[in-house]
Order: C-alpha cells, then structure tokens, then sequence
C-alpha cells in the first residue's frame, strides 16, 4: 500500500483535480494507492468539515474515476506546519502539493507553503504546477 497525502487548498478546483490526476498517474496499481485528501483550516469558526470543500470532492471525484481509494483528512492551525505533521500521523510514503507562480516578493512577504513542505518534509514532496500556469 502506497499512501499519499494530499493538502488541497479551497481556492481553485483546478489544482485539486490537477492533483488528482498526478496521483492517478504514478507508476503504481490504482488499488495499491490510498489518497488522504487533506484540508487545513486556518480559522473554522463555524465547524467546516473538510467534505465541504469543492476542491476536495473534486480531487475525490478524480481519483475515484481512476480507482483510487481516498480518505479525508482535516486539520487546523498553519497549513504547512499541518501537512507535515498529518503526513508522520497517517505514516505518508508521499506528500502532493500544488504550487502555483508568485513574484520572488510575494513569497518574501506571503510564505509558500508549497516551499515550506518542501523544505520541512521527511518523504518524497509531489509539487503539480497549477493547470494555468499561475
């Protein structure tokens, strides 16, 4: 069994099924493959479920048309510190993130949490570029 985590942000489907598809096209059985879709809450005051997020039942929807198994994962608090560490807690062989462009300064002033998994990861980080190039 191959498990791969994967942190799906609310803000563009487009990444989440581009994802999907990354994960449906690693070079292993669809049924040897688990995908922990993961949203991380930065505030959920109102008690959001990760099932609830459009990205996320659309990377679903992705896989589970490639036979891929998914289950959900949802945290809160800094997205990067949280993907880390949901990846130690669900024993992850590998973590999917989608990046998206951003000005040098952008990433100075905003932070990447595509960079920070990257750089903060203890297993192999899939980083699929967003489908639009942004």
């Amino acid at each position: 069994m191959y498990d791969v985590l994967v942190g799906i942000d609310n803000a563009d489907d487009g990444r989440a099924v581009a994802q999907g598809d990354a994960i449906a096209a690693l070079p292993a059985r669809a049924d040897a493959v688990t995908a922990h879709l993961c949203h991380v809450f930065r505030d959920n005051p109102e008690g959001a479920s990760v099932h609830q997020i459009a990205a996320v039942r659309r990377a679903r929807e992705s896989l589970e048309d490639a036979g891929v198994d998914c289950v959900h994962y949802e945290a809160s608090g800094d997205p990067a510190d949280e993907l880390l560490a949901a990846a130690t807690d669900i024993g992850a062989d590998a973590i999917c993130v989608a990046g998206r462009k951003r000005r040098p300064s952008g990433k100075a002033v905003f932070g990447s949490v595509t960079q920070d998994v990257i750089l903060g990861a203890d297993v192999p980080v899939l980083a699929v570029p967003s489908p639009d190039g942004n």
